[in-house]
């Protein structure tokens, strides 16, 4: 006997997602809404019942975070709640990782689509649990718990909250794992799962979760956080609807999500200009000699070019057409991803401050090709860290964006591109001594979510202070990260110089941190970033990109001996071609010139160096004021040797003074002396186009980019005929790969 429909009228809730999707479809409005007659009537009762919601959301991820565990979520709330429609929109959001409210959207839709209302049936005061790429999220490490919502029989919406975990249980301990290349590698999936009711998580599923993961106590709080949010928001609304009425409450919800698309398309119109927009991304890989498993010894460069149009109502099309194809490796990127990346952005740079729900997503058109790294259509491929690749692909977005901003006037919202929010040390072990010997612990050092902002038409970017995925981010307390990771205290965290792109106006810069392994045995070590290549759309108008990474390993070290002589140690590697590691250590030291690195067992008194990344810069470096250059070198922010060579400046550091004094004379010899130079190296357009037409025709390109351009060229016929059209290539050419 099937179950009754719990949608509204009568309807089952995919009759109503039909019907929703085909309105949108039809007539381009949220439900085919055409006035917003709530607000009209009576705008004071609307912006009071969305400011409501929105109050008891932030509320309750407030209150949830003092029921969490994992220091990811207590430090720097690593968390969010959203309520939903019944057919899985967005209504309004909490503070906090925006990322993940359209990902949680789509775990709802993806439940409807699969008829779980028939089975394994939704009833009243049953939880859901969700971390499956393949249907709503990033990456296993994000979990969402999920719980429908009724009144009078009726399902009315969804509460959904997600917290970021220390470790799944996957092929290594952590939680954006290098060294998987296959589901099977990512640690526990629950695709959608039930796991509770009666408001109630079933013990079963908790035998299990502790079972599957090495951080049970984390898991289990958190789990518990998440559920405790979900519940505040369900009693919330149903006051709600207790004071507003069900009917009001019904037509409100979808007047405020076409609201939310009005705002993007107001947004869109006002501050760019119509017309096609584009930028190149790229992320490199290079695993050849590194990686465990023999599929993935490639060294692979991501293709991900972005072409935007901005028409004239507002509407903004996103395709990724051309872009390279998977591989072997955790950075492949699901629907899921893409779309929380795009969200999470739009809120940033284009509705912030206006009603923020799934309105802005269907403002925008998108097209992520079938067959490439950000939709692979395979669902058995590694998806656990697919921030690799949609990092440097969203930069492009922003990039893009930002020229239409300029163009419109809009300077001081104009930002280039944003540091990369990787190279976490990662890993685990187990204590070997003390009152938790035996006992498991695990990396969670989330600094990644406090890199440098890139800096903007009117100033410098913001320093050691920004994550694409968190607008709330910072680095976090260095204490609070010992505190729970005791097998891998600090030594050291200063900033670290000359990880901002230069310009006119600098972008970000960032810190950097000395670890070291203590008190424990089996410990695994980690960290993912960019590779050789800069991972984004670089500088704007002039400006540079930021530094890329490196890898810093101090092995077999003398630090026992330091310590009990009160010696003096490294805290930091501010000139690497004169490393302090070198000078004061006995080790083996281990320097890597691309901050991706495969697991690698530690010991006792190892160390581990970890600089975060930087921002790219605006315009000219030559251009930048001297007063802030004073500053800059003041600060740490750049060496000596880069002032010189980048921007031109002539400064010697008074002893007396204990200050940085600038000689302006010999600056401006130099900054003459560099402006020749570049006249000496430049090429016209046409010497530079024949210069790059021959590596391609001559085979002078490197094997990796070869193989980028073979994929996108195979996978899309539409770039295919732009790449063969720019560089007037013969209609059947193909790309040699040795």
């Amino acid at each position: 006997m099937a179950n009754k429909p719990i949608g509204w009228d009568g309807k089952s809730l995919k009759d109503m997602l039909i019907e929703s999707e085909r309105l949108i479809e039809d007539t381009g409005k949220y439900y085919g809404t055409e006035l917003l007659s709530l607000k009209e009537e009576n705008p004071f009762r609307y912006e009071r019942a969305y400011a409501s919601l929105r109050g008891a959301l932030v509320s309750a991820r407030e209150t949830a975070l003092h029921i969490a565990a994992s220091p990811i979520v207590k430090e720097i709330g690593e968390l969010c709640f959203a309520l939903y429609t019944p057919e899985g929109d967005s209504l309004v959001v909490s503070t906090g990782i925006l990322v993940h409210v359209h990902t949680m959207s789509e775990a709802i839709k993806f439940m409807i689509k699969e008829n779980y209302e028939e089975d394994p049936g939704i009833n009243s005061g049953e939880i859901f649990l969700n971390n499956d790429p393949e249907c709503g999220n990033v990456h296993t490490t994000d979990v969402q718990t999920i719980i429908p919502i009724f009144y009078d029989d009726e399902l009315i919406g969804w509460a959904g909250g997600v917290t970021h975990q220390i470790d799944t249980g996957g092929i290594t301990p952590g939680h954006d794992l290098v060294a998987a290349i296959q589901r099977f590698d990512d640690g526990v999936y629950y695709t959608c799962r039930k796991i509770g009711s009666n408001d109630k998580i079933w013990k079963d599923h908790m035998i299990n979760a502790r079972r599957s993961v090495r951080t049970p106590l984390y898991w289990e709080l958190d789990e518990k956080c998440r559920l405790a949010g979900d519940l505040m928001i369900r009693d919330a609304l149903l006051e709600f609807i207790k004071e507003e009425g069900i009917t009001y409450y019904k037509k409100f919800i979808r007047e405020a999500i076409e609201e939310g698309r009005r705002i993007l398309q107001k947004r869109v119109k006002e501050r760019l200009i119509p017309g096609r927009y584009r930028a190149a991304a790229f992320f490199d890989l290079p695993l050849k000699e590194e990686a465990w498993q023999p599929r993935a010894k490639v060294n692979k460069i991501t293709n991900e070019p972005l072409e935007i149009i901005v028409e004239e109502d507002g509407t903004l099309d996103l395709d990724f057409e051309g872009c390279s194809g998977p591989g072997p490796n955790p950075m492949n990127c699901g629907k899921g991803a893409m779309e929380g990346g795009q969200w999470v952005l739009l809120t940033q740079v284009l509705i912030y401050g206006d009603k923020v729900n799934d309105g802005a997503y269907f403002g925008v058109k998108k097209n992520y090709p079938l067959g490439s790294w950000c939709n692979p259509g395979d669902p058995y491929l590694s998806y656990q860290s697919p921030w690799g690749n949609l990092i440097p692909a969203y930069t492009g977005m922003m990039k893009c964006i930002s020229y239409g901003l300029f163009s419109r006037g809009y300077r001081e919202e104009v930002v280039p591109g944003y540091g990369f929010t990787g190279d976490a040390i990662q890993g685990g072990g187990i204590y070997s001594s003390g009152p938790l010997k035996g006992e498991r612990w695990a990396l969670s050092t989330f600094e990644i979510s406090g890199q440098g902002l890139g800096a903007s038409a009117v100033k410098d970017g913001l320093d050691w202070g920004y994550a694409m995925w968190n607008p709330e981010s910072d680095l976090g307390d260095v204490e609070t990260w010992e505190l729970f990771q005791g097998g891998v205290p600090y030594l050291a965290r200063k900033v670290k110089p000359n990880t901002a792109g230069h310009g006119k106006y600098r972008g970000g810069a960032n810190y950097a941190g000395v670890a070291m392994v203590a008190n424990s045995e089996d410990v695994d070590f980690f960290g993912a970033r960019d590779g050789l290549a800069f991972h984004g759309a670089g500088g704007m108008h002039g400006g540079f990109p930021h530094a890329t990474g490196y890898r810093l390993i101090a092995k077999n070290t003398n630090m026992k001996e330091i310590i009990d002589n009160q010696k003096e140690y490294p805290i930091g590697d501010d000139d690497p071609s004169n490393g302090d590691f070198e000078r004061l250590l006995e080790a083996d030291i281990i320097r890597k010139p691309w901050s991706s690195i495969y697991p690698v067992m530690l010991e006792n008194y190892d160390l581990v160096y970890f600089p975060e990344s930087g921002g790219p810069g605006y315009g000219d470096p030559l251009e930048r004021d001297l007063k802030s250059v004073k500053e800059d070198l003041d600060k740490g922010i750049y060496t000596k040797d880069i002032i010189y060579n980048a921007y031109g400046v002539n400064a010697n550091y008074s002893e007396e003074q204990e200050e940085w004094i600038i000689d302006t004379e010999a600056t401006q010899r130099r900054r003459e002396e560099i402006r020749n130079e570049r006249k000496e190296k430049s090429m016209s357009f046409e010497e530079f186009w024949n210069y790059e037409k021959s590596k391609i025709t001559e085979g002078k390109l490197s094997d990796q980019v070869k193989l980028m351009f073979s994929e996108s060229i195979t996978l899309s016929q539409k770039w295919r005929k732009l790449f063969i059209d720019f560089w007037k290539l013969p209609e059947d050419f193909h790309m040699e790969v040795d």
